[in-house]
């Protein structure tokens, strides 16, 4: 079984008929920093609020996400300091280089839909699954 980071644009892409996506390889789960629930949760907050999704639609989402992919939550205590450092190096956010920086760590692709995010990851030969 493979192993990549999935980065909230991409989970949030498919929860919202609007926007483009693309498939995952199959036999694979996902790495995900332990910020990755509070993000999704988010996003599916501020699409119910933008009328993008209803509040039943919001919940059922984030049951089938989490029901239809094997999430792993890494919950490093290295992974924060080093989140900071790569941000810096990098001009990101320090949320999302703690996408990177797991990417890194780990040694497997990144999945975004981010440009800024998928650049830096390119750059630190990171492939990225997009």
């Amino acid at each position: 079984m493979s192993r990549y980071v999935l980065d909230a644009s991409t989970a949030l892409s498919w929860c919202f008929t609007d926007e483009e996506t693309f498939d995952l390889p199959t036999d694979s789960h996902a790495v995900v920093p332990s910020l990755w629930p509070l993000e999704l949760a988010n996003g599916l907050l501020s699409g119910e609020r933008r009328g993008r999704i209803s509040r039943v639609q919001a919940r059922r989402v984030w049951d089938a996400l989490w029901a239809a992919l094997a999430v792993e939550v890494d919950h490093s205590d290295r992974s924060f300091t080093a989140a900071w450092s790569v941000a810096r190096d990098e001009g990101l956010s320090v949320y999302d280089a703690a996408y990177l920086e797991l990417a890194m760590r780990e040694g497997v692709p990144l999945a975004t839909r981010d440009a800024k995010l998928a650049q830096a990851a390119w750059k630190r030969d990171v492939a990225v699954l997009s």
